[in-house]
C-alpha cells in the first residue's frame, strides 16, 4: 500500500513540474490566433437557459481576416448572418427577425467585438484573473483548460473556461456564463489557419423588402 501510495505521489509531483501557469497557457493562445491574419473555422453552439429550462443548438462558420473583417455564417439558422465590412456590422437574424436587418457603426475593433474568440484573446491578463483547471482531452486532443473571471463589472460575462490545445495553443473550444445563468458553449469543430478568402464573403447586401434599423453606437454582441 505504501508502495502504490508512494508512486501516486511522484506521478502528482512530475505531472506538476512541467505544468504551464494559466496566464502562459492563454500567452500561448494570444500568440497562435495572432499569428493568424485570416481563418476559417466551423463551430457548433450551444444555449442553455436555467430561467426556461431550454437549450438550443446552432451550428456554421466563421471567417476573419485582419485587421477589420468578419463575418459568421449560420447553417442552422440557416440564412442567419452577422458581418463586418470594415464599415459597418450587420446583424441579419431571419429566425429570429424577419424582415429587418440591423446596421451597426462600425469602430477599428468592431470585428473583434463580433468575434467570440477575441473576446479570451484580447489582453486576457489585464482583463481577467486565471484559474487553471485541469487537462482534458477534446476530440482525441489534449488541452489546458483556464477558467477566467472579468475584473470589470460591466463584462458580458461573469465566468468564462476556455480549453487551449496543448500543443499549437489553439482554442479547441470555450463556455461562458452570464448574470443570468445562460450558458453558451462553442465547440470549434474544423480550423484552417491564413486560407485564402475573397474579399467579397465579407460583404452583406440586404434582402428585397428587408427594413434596415440603424444604431449609431455599437455595444458588441
Amino acid at each position: 500500500m505504501r508502495i502504490i501510495t508512494g508512486i501516486a505521489a511522484l506521478a502528482v509531483v512530475a505531472g506538476s513540474v512541467g505544468a504551464q501557469t494559466p496566464e502562459a497557457v492563454m500567452d500561448r493562445a494570444v500568440r497562435n490566433y495572432s499569428s493568424m491574419k485570416s481563418m476559417r473555422a466551423e463551430f457548433t453552439q450551444t444555449i442553455t437557459n436555467p430561467l426556461t429550462g431550454t437549450t438550443s443548438i446552432s451550428s456554421g462558420e466563421l471567417l476573419r481576416k485582419q485587421p477589420n473583417l468578419l463575418a459568421i455564417n449560420f447553417t442552422n439558422p440557416k440564412g442567419d448572418r452577422v458581418v463586418a465590412d470594415g464599415k459597418a456590422v450587420w446583424v441579419y437574424l431571419p429566425s429570429s427577425a424577419p424582415g429587418q436587418v440591423v446596421r451597426l457603426t462600425a469602430g477599428s475593433n468592431a470585428a473583434s467585438s463580433i468575434d467570440p474568440g477575441a473576446a479570451f484573446l484580447n489582453s486576457p491578463r489585464t482583463r481577467y484573473t486565471m484559474k487553471g483547471a485541469r487537462s482534458e482531452y477534446v476530440d482525441g486532443v489534449n488541452t489546458d483548460v483556464v477558467l477566467l473571471t472579468p475584473r470589470l463589472a460591466n463584462s458580458p460575462f461573469t465566468s468564462a473556461k476556455v480549453w487551449v490545445d496543448a500543443s499549437t495553443g489553439a482554442v479547441k473550444q470555450f463556455e461562458v456564463t452570464d448574470a443570468n445563468g445562460l450558458k453558451r458553449h462553442v465547440v470549434i469543430t474544423s480550423l484552417v489557419a491564413n486560407p485564402v478568402i475573397a474579399r467579397s464573403a465579407f460583404t452583406f447586401k440586404a434582402p428585397p423588402k428587408t427594413r434596415i434599423l440603424d444604431s449609431a453606437a455599437f455595444g458588441g454582441m
